[in-house]
């Protein structure tokens, strides 16, 4: 008899968005003629740009020619795009990194749940007490969050807090974790880490032995020239840390797939034993059981965004949306609602009026606005007065947006 892992079982039906799918249905089964503003997706809006389109294109030809054909690619990436993401996202930024601690993958989402499956079920975890729900769902697959609680946490979960009076910047613990999940740009409030603070967090991962897995999905976004892009920009943070990175937020790849992570060679863990084992090989060997390579189209793609003409399409579609949120984020102030966030990250978060939750003042958006926003209790107990919008829309649906709220509140 096969026997399932239990540990999924432990994952409510709603812990991602179910629910709120099926009130934007019934709400559209009942509207049909509605003219619904959805500000609640993290999926860009504008298409790749023409230098990668026309890099992907020219790799579909070489598919179709003999000549030229290539099958299976190297499972750690072609070297080609490794060097680029080297000299372009890295030596740029005065980060010297070896090709070998580069691993290109198909994105962020399944590299965190993946590189669970290199550390013990027992670790500790840190997540913060507002953040990405994939987090938590990489650790409740392997047992490793406990039982989910009335409060909505899990209890073998150490949630790091993120006040408001803070910015909502997670602050260090006093405790000694394992393992810590951080997001910088901060998802879901959009705040930041300047270099004191993230020194902070090398400093006690550092100190207390911890692993930080560092989810740098947003980086492209800063626009504080004083806001560091990686957390390798920190001394020490190569021994400390993972980071991921995505091209679907940058490039408009949410279609394609393409992604990294980096792994630094100085990186290790350690066996019950106490011997100090290195991620990087570790990590290398779950590729070669699992992954069969991302592909060559997507890489040769991912290769032209990085180039100097792939850069300029880029940093314009970044403007527009920052653009675009910054009209959310004025326009909402300007309407009373207390907001922070679009200023270096494409969302804006949202408190709710006085005498609501999360999920009243998303009805009272939905049917009174016919304006879809992200709950903010999907990112935590502690999100249960605030939403969430997103800046991936064109920019006249977002006036609309913003008029129609004003209108609203």
């Amino acid at each position: 008899m096969a026997l399932v892992n239990e540990h999924l079982l432990k994952l409510p039906d709603d812990y991602f968005s179910p629910v709120m799918e099926r009130k934007i249905n019934l709400f559209k089964a009942v509207h049909p003629k509605a003219d619904l503003i959805c500000l609640e997706k993290e999926d860009v809006c504008l298409p790749v740009p023409e230098s990668v389109a026309g890099a992907m294109a020219r790799a579909v030809e070489e598919l179709a020619d003999a000549s030229s054909f290539r099958g299976y690619g190297p499972k750690q990436g072609y070297d080609f795009l490794i060097e680029s993401i080297v000299k372009h996202e890295f030596q740029e930024r005065g980060v010297v990194l070896e090709k070998s601690e580069i691993f290109i993958t198909e994105g962020t989402q399944s590299n965190i749940g993946n590189i669970g499956n290199l550390l013990r079920h027992d670790n500790s975890i840190g997540i913060a007490s507002l953040a990405y729900p994939v987090y938590a769902a990489a650790s409740i697959m392997c047992g490793r969050a406990g039982e989910l609680q009335s409060d909505g946490r899990w209890n073998n979960v150490i949630y790091i807090s993120c006040p408001q009076d803070k910015g909502f910047i997670p602050q260090v613990p006093d405790t000694r974790i394992d393992i810590v999940y951080l997001s910088h740009p901060h998802v879901p409030t959009g705040s930041t880490l300047n270099r004191t603070e993230l020194k902070k967090w090398v400093n006690y991962a550092i100190k207390n032995d911890a692993l930080i897995m560092f989810d740098a999905t947003y980086e492209a976004y800063i626009q504080h020239p004083d806001i560091p892009h990686s957390i390798y920009e920190i001394k020490g943070a190569k021994k400390v840390a993972i980071e991921y990175r995505t091209f679907s937020r940058t490039a408009g790849f949410s279609g394609v797939r393409c992604g990294y992570v980096v792994i630094p060679q100085e990186l290790t863990a350690t066996t019950l034993a106490g011997n100090r084992i290195s991620l990087n090989h570790l990590w290398r060997q779950h590729q070669y059981i699992k992954y069969n390579g991302t592909s060559y189209i997507a890489q040769r793609g991912a290769e032209a965004a990085l180039s100097p003409e792939g850069k300029k399409e880029i940093k314009a579609h970044i403007q527009y949306y920052m653009e675009n949120a910054r009209l959310l984020r004025e326009g909402l102030s300007a309407a009373g609602l207390q907001v922070t966030g679009g200023v270096n990250a494409p969302f804006v978060w949202i408190r709710v009026p006085d005498g609501m939750d999360d999920w009243q003042f998303f009805h009272r958006l939905l049917y009174e606005a016919q304006v879809v926003v992200e709950p903010g209790s999907r990112f935590g107990p502690e999100g249960r007065s605030f939403v969430r919008i997103c800046s991936f829309n064109e920019r006249e649906r977002c006036r609309e947006a913003v008029r129609r709220i004003q209108q609203c509140v």
